[in-house]
């Protein structure tokens, strides 16, 4: 039987807001365990919570740019359940009135797919802390610093069916985000994370199966791993006869499987009222158009414009654009030295390369625009050649502030040969040192001409201008043709 994966997403986003959500307590991530928190964030009897303004606007401007209903009038609600890093027993959260509804996001899969994955709600929240659990022995330490930190929970339709359209979806919102300047979407550090709700069903089949919830995943790659496994997992209990239980399950990153942690709690399980203390919020249209008028270019409408202005490819400017900081840096690169092709020539081949062998962020890029344009101007001033310009990236891209580019190329001595009597003395030189080399171009495999090209340039050490290298190579031995 073929079967079809149904999935819906509940994303996690800390906002960006200097202080949490109802206090006044730092949300920088870190610091010493229970060292940012206070009466109100850890829910000490007689303390009150007040709303933080700027989450409010975050949030709104979240809505906006997901294509969601604002709600004019709405409220927050208390859900409550205990557990251990939750110390008041209750969270502060939304149901009955959330702040945003019935949006949408289209994106693009990595195989080409168009699609577009519905929103049902945005709603504001506080996070709860976390549990440390001992390497030691058998215990577990509360740290409460991130109780009360901002937090939007984007919650969508069932609508995937396929892993990569999971990954697309949560690839736009970080780019949305991030342009947005709400949240840094670190998933590294919790700042963005997912759960996932995965049922399956027989494929054609209208009806939803029984569905399971895969808590606070915080990586792409994890994300597919888990959806990996669970799926045939659920797929081998139905194929042998037995039913997949409600529930909600671990994933455990270190042995590649879900776990169960406890059955799946419904609303009322959390006996959900109106949070007494922090009293309705209105929107206004005022506020409602000054936010759609301060959003930024998002992702879409820069790579768009970079196929139509600078020449890219589809693919290549969706992928400088789908990140703000590939972005700032690919923007000002060009306005300083004046060719896009250049810039994203090093962009494609160097940057992404290094980041992905080291594991390098966008946002941790430290290469200033100002270095990059100076090096872009230097190749193609012909000074040094592209394959030595690749050590010289590396250099400047790992290198710090002060990495002086002249003074590395003088003093490894990189400049280009593009002398024209010491590359055809070199030629020559080659083409005496490999008689048989010789004998099989002239025997039709003009293949071997990559060959003498190497061999010249690895004799000067790879400055030469691979240009003229080329063309003294093919001069001499079309001569020897002739001979």
């Amino acid at each position: 039987m073929d079967w079809e994966i149904v999935m819906g997403l509940e994303v996690h986003v800390e906002l960006a807001t200097k202080t949490k959500i109802f206090c006044s307590c730092s949300t920088e991530f870190g610091g010493a365990p229970n060292t940012h928190c206070c009466p109100v964030c850890t829910g000490m009897p007689g303390t009150l919570p007040i709303l933080n303004k700027q989450v409010l606007e975050y949030a709104v401007r979240a809505g906006l740019a997901l294509n969601c209903d604002i709600t004019r009038y709405n409220k927050f609600d208390r859900k409550n359940y205990f557990y251990p890093d939750l110390p008041k027993a209750y969270q502060i959260s939304q149901l009955y009135l959330p702040f945003a509804q019935n949006g949408h996001v289209d994106l693009k899969t990595k195989s080409g797919k168009d699609v577009t994955i519905r929103i049902h709600e945005i709603h504001m929240e506080e996070d709860a802390g976390k549990l440390v659990h001992s390497m030691f022995g058998d215990a577990t330490y509360p740290d409460y610093n991130r109780c009360g930190v901002p937090l939007i929970e984007i919650v969508s339709e069932p609508d995937f069916r396929e892993t990569e359209e999971v990954i697309a979806y949560l690839a736009k919102l970080k780019s949305t985000f991030e342009y947005l300047g709400i949240s840094d979407c670190k998933m590294e550090q919790g700042s963005m994370r997912a759960d996932v709700n995965l049922s399956v069903r027989p494929k054609g089949s209208k009806e939803f199966g029984t569905r399971t919830e895969m808590k606070n995943i915080n990586s792409f790659k994890s994300i597919e791993r888990a959806i990996a496994f669970e799926s045939k997992r659920q797929i081998a209990l139905l194929e042998s006869g037995e039913r997949v239980i409600q529930e909600t399950r671990r994933w455990d990153e270190n042995k590649g499987k879900t776990f169960a942690m406890r059955s799946k709690e419904n609303a009322q399980d959390y006996r959900y009222f109106p949070e007494p203390d922090i009293p309705p919020v209105s929107i206004s249209e005022e506020e409602i158009q000054h936010y759609i008028d301060i959003c930024p270019e998002f992702a879409d409408a820069k790579a768009n414009r970079y196929i139509s202005d600078f020449g890219l490819s589809e693919e290549d400017a969706g992928i400088i654009a789908g990140s703000k900081y590939f972005a700032q840096l690919f923007e000002k690169t060009v306005e300083l030295c004046g060719d896009p092709s250049e810039v994203r020539y090093w962009f494609m081949t160097q940057i992404l390369y290094f980041m992905n062998e080291r594991n390098v962020q966008p946002e941790d890029i430290k290469l200033a625009p100002e270095k990059f344009a100076q090096f872009v101007n230097i190749v193609k001033a012909g000074r040094i050649n592209k394959q030595v310009g690749k050590t010289v990236f590396e250099n400047m891209f790992f290198g710090d502030e002060n990495f002086d580019i002249e003074k590395f190329i003088k003093d490894n001595e990189l400049e280009q040969v593009d002398d024209t009597e010491l590359i055809e003395k070199t030629v020559q030189n080659i083409i005496s040192a490999n008689p048989k080399a010789v004998e099989q171009y002239k025997s039709g495999q003009t293949k071997i001409t990559g060959f003498f090209i190497g061999q010249v340039m690895k004799q000067l050490k790879g400055k030469a201008n691979p240009a003229s290298v080329g063309k003294a190579v093919n001069n001499a031995l079309e001569n020897l043709k002739e001979d």
